[in-house]
């Protein structure tokens, strides 16, 4: 199966009217870095249309609206023993993009809870591919396990507990520790007449 390049969305192509797509990305096609990568292709439906925003009698701001969804199969290291881990991904946004630059002003100011759900596209246009890979990245868990037992890897010489054992001894107690492991033993101990 052949894959076409992942689109890119001009302000110029939306002029007339709206764009709607339908696209599978290759595995690979997609750069998600070294901790994550796509186990079969990603499939993403949606429609780009261009909205003006009027700021002022000659001031127009082509914004760029992109609703879609998409669907993935990826793979993720385990968060303790570093094992690959699969997870399916199902998710849709609805995002706006305005002129990089058009925002900005000569002091440090703080922005509006909804200036957080504006990007930013440079020229005359975004790749889809930019928008997916960060979305893709954002909808992941913060932290995935293989399974909730996992024992990770050992400290000392890396060997993964799950699947194996070893004779490294467990980590010496830190003596400031000492204060607190008394107290708990002695809320464990049963009281003596």
């Amino acid at each position: 199966m052949e894959y076409p390049r992942v689109m890119y969305i001009s302000v110029d192509d939306l002029a007339h009217a709206p764009i709607s797509f339908d696209q599978q990305i290759a595995p690979g096609q997609i750069d998600f870095g070294i901790e994550l990568h796509a186990l079969q292709s990603l499939h993403t439906t949606g429609q780009a249309e261009v909205l003006h925003e009027h700021r002022g009698p000659k001031d127009v701001v082509a914004d760029i609206r992109l609703r879609a969804s998409y669907q993935a199969q990826v793979e993720v290291l385990c968060a303790r023993c570093l094992e690959p881990v699969g997870v399916s991904l199902d998710q849709s946004f609805d995002l706006l993009f305005r002129p990089i630059g058009v925002d900005a002003v000569g002091d440090e100011r703080s922005i509006s809870p909804s200036e957080t759900e504006i990007g930013y596209y440079e020229k005359d246009g975004l790749l889809l591919e930019d928008v997916l890979r960060e979305q893709v990245l954002l909808s992941l868990p913060a932290r995935t396990l293989c399974v909730e037992s996992c024992k990770g890897l050992c400290v000392h010489c890396g060997c993964n507990r799950n699947t194996e054992s070893c004779d490294c001894e467990a980590t010496p107690a830190d003596p400031r520790w000492s204060a607190l492991r008394a107290a708990e033993s002695q809320l464990r101990s049963p009281n003596k007449p």
